[in-house]
This record gives structure tokens, C-alpha cells and sequence, in this order.
């Protein structure tokens, strides 16, 4: 049998924290106040009619508990509600009242005795709090100070980074189920089976660019656009747009590559999401570049110089003169310059970024030891 809890009410100064337990008729309460931490279990009437109540709270810092002669803890028992009164172990302002950020529907506000830091030196006999403090319980309300539900941005971000890397395990998968049973003789037609999942994936990866810009991702949009632009040229106009090239190998090496980093990186992203520090995780993403990029940037490299004849032949994408424009592009020719000054550049300016991420996030932890 679950055991109900009853609403309690809270508030705080710079030194100690309140709680006001609303349970009618309430004889001996059983109290305990640890370092971070109060267990409460009484006989009483609250929400449920007479029952016993009980609650558990994990407390945001650490309070004074009883000890000998000094009692910082401080209890009243009137007939429709318990007052608790705590002393915190260091004058500081909580932004909430437990550990973790998810806040029991049963806590609530203390309205009647709230205080916050920007109001400590207000006279609560003199001033009016709603005057001036326009919209202050709305926001409390809303908010429940430091109590923040689960943002869309956030689940948009966790559903987004699910997705994708749902996706490229999907692809990975079906290229290795295929190699597994068929050998080599997979490689060929490996654009003909993963191909459109391959596109659709690559489509969505132009979110991350916007991501940033709408405040949803830390950090400029430069650096998703410069990693994500060679990717949509290589796949949507050197492979989509030539057939023959969809059969090369290169092309099965290519998404293998593309694939293993982004089942590390999606992942990460939503360890990241939810503040959690997987070393394994991390290790991964900031190691498996090393090799990875280049050999990306290599295969990358080989289709697009190995469509240069390809693309002469068949002029595809070519706008000569006379036009009505009068404008000309010769795509062999840009391929050419793509290879010779947008590769190496592009592929130093992202190995550089990756490595400053790679020393901050992998740099050994320094502990200071204090001599006996």
C-alpha cells in the first residue's frame, strides 16, 4: 500500500528554510533531520481524511540537524498544519528547495512568508509585494523557482538526436547484415538499399545548422554548416546525380565512416542533454574523429576527383555561354577547385575545432592533495 504524502509549503530566508506541513489533528509526529535530507510520518487529516502521511525530502544543501544542546531544528504542532523551521549550514539562497530538479507534486510555495534574494533588505510592513513586484506569483507559479519542466527545445533536441542516431544505426546495420551474408558482392549496391535513408538523414541534418541560430544549440552556425555542406555536395551531386558512381566502393566505405560517427555522436549529444558525463561516451566522441575525419575527408576526396570525367562527359550542371544570364559554371572545373581549396582548408578548420573540444573535455583532472 502506498503510503499518501501531504502537501507541504515552503519558503526561506539567507539562513534557514521553512516548511509548513498542512495535516489537521496531528499527535507525535516522527521527524528526522539529516545533513541534506527530512523524513516526515505522522497520523493526521489532510487530502486523503484521517490516514498516515509520510515524505521523504532530498534537500538542495546541507541544513544543521539536533545535536546535544543545540537544537537548529524547531517544530510546532498546531491543530491544522506542522511547522518545521531549519537552519541552513551556510547563509546562501537557495534557487530550490531539493536535490534534484524534478519537483514532487505535493511541494508547493509558501506564499505567505516568501522571500527571495532580491527582497531581503524589503520592510514586509511598509511595502506592498504585489506592487513591487508586479507578476512575481505568476511567475513562482509558473516557474516554482528553480523547478523548470521539461522544455520543448529539450525534448525537441532528445527526439531530434533519437531520431538521427535511430537512423544511422539503421543504415550501419543494413550494410552489415548485407556484407555478413553477401560478402563483397554488397559493396556494389549499397546506394540502391541505404541510399534514401542515407539522403533523408543527411536533409535533416541541416536543422543543426538553424539550431544555433534559434538559440535551441550553444555555439555559431558555422562550424554545422562547414561540416554538413561537403556532405550534401558529395551526396546529393557527386553520387545522386551520377549513377555510375553509386556502384563504386568508395561509396560503401564512405557511408560506413559517416555512419560510425554519428552512432557515437547523437548519442552524446543526449547524454549531454540529460547532464549526464558517460566517460566511454565521451572518450568516443572526442577520439574517434581522429582517424574517422580524414579518412571521411579521403573518401570524399576520391569521388569527387573520379566524377571530374564523369561530369566532362556528360556536362551535367554546366551553364555555357550564349544564355540569356550571360553567365557561365563549369562544374569539372569547381569540382577541381573544391579539391584543391576547400578540402585541406575545410578539413583543418574542422580537426582544429575538434581537438580544442578533444583538450577541454579529456584534459586529466588536477586534485590538490592537502599534506598532513
Amino acid at each position: 500500500m502506498v503510503v499518501p504524502s501531504p502537501f507541504v509549503y515552503w519558503a526561506q530566508t539567507e539562513d534557514a528554510v521553512s516548511l509548513k506541513i498542512d495535516l489537521k489533528n496531528v499527535d507525535q509526529p516522527n521527524v528526522k533531520v539529516l545533513d541534506s535530507k527530512v523524513i516526515f510520518s505522522a497520523q493526521g487529516i489532510g487530502a486523503r481524511g484521517q490516514s498516515q502521511y509520510e515524505f521523504a525530502l532530498d534537500l538542495y544543501s546541507p541544513v544543521k540537524p539536533n545535536d546535544g544542546d543545540n537544537q537548529p531544528v524547531v517544530m510546532r504542532v498546531f491543530d491544522n498544519r506542522v511547522e518545521l523551521s531549519l537552519q541552513k549550514s551556510s547563509g546562501a539562497w537557495w534557487p530550490r528547495l531539493t536535490a534534484q530538479p524534478q519537483k514532487p507534486a505535493w511541494l508547493k510555495i509558501n506564499f505567505d512568508l516568501w522571500k527571495s534574494e532580491d527582497m531581503q533588505d524589503s520592510d514586509e510592513e511598509t511595502r506592498d509585494i504585489m506592487k513591487d513586484y508586479p507578476g512575481m506569483y505568476d511567475q513562482l507559479h509558473k516557474e516554482e523557482l528553480g523547478y523548470r519542466r521539461e522544455e520543448f527545445k529539450k525534448v525537441y533536441l532528445i527526439l531530434y538526436n533519437l531520431f538521427q542516431t535511430i537512423g544511422f544505426v539503421y543504415v550501419l546495420s543494413v550494410m552489415s547484415v548485407r556484407y555478413s551474408k553477401l560478402g563483397y558482392d554488397s559493396v556494389i549496391d549499397t546506394y540502391e538499399h541505404v541510399g534514401s535513408a542515407m539522403k533523408f538523414l543527411h536533409l535533416m541534418q541541416i536543422l543543426e545548422i538553424l539550431h544555433p541560430i534559434f538559440g535551441y544549440t550553444k555555439g555559431g552556425p558555422f562550424v554545422p554548416f562547414a561540416q554538413l555542406i561537403g556532405r550534401i555536395f558529395v551526396l546529393f551531386v557527386m553520387i545522386e546525380c551520377e549513377p555510375r558512381m553509386q556502384a563504386k566502393p568508395v561509396v560503401f566505405y564512405l557511408f560506413v565512416v559517416w555512419s560510425t560517427i554519428e552512432i557515437v555522436r547523437y548519442p552524446y549529444y543526449i547524454s549531454q542533454l540529460y547532464k549526464k558525463e558517460i566517460y566511454l561516451l565521451t572518450w568516443l566522441r572526442y577520439t574517434l574523429w581522429i582517424p574517422l575525419y580524414p579518412l571521411g575527408i579521403l573518401c570524399e576526396s576520391v569521388i569527387i576527383l573520379r566524377n571530374i570525367p564523369y561530369f566532362e562527359e556528360t556536362s551535367r550542371f554546366t551553364i555555357s555561354l550564349p544564355n540569356a544570364w550571360n553567365f557561365t559554371f563549369h562544374l569539372p572545373t569547381y569540382m577541381r577547385i573544391h579539391l584543391l581549396f576547400l578540402t585541406m582548408p575545410g578539413i583543418y578548420l574542422v580537426m582544429s575545432h575538434m581537438y580544442k573540444l578533444r583538450v577541454k573535455k579529456l584534459k586529466p583532472k588536477i586534485v590538490i592533495r592537502k599534506s598532513k
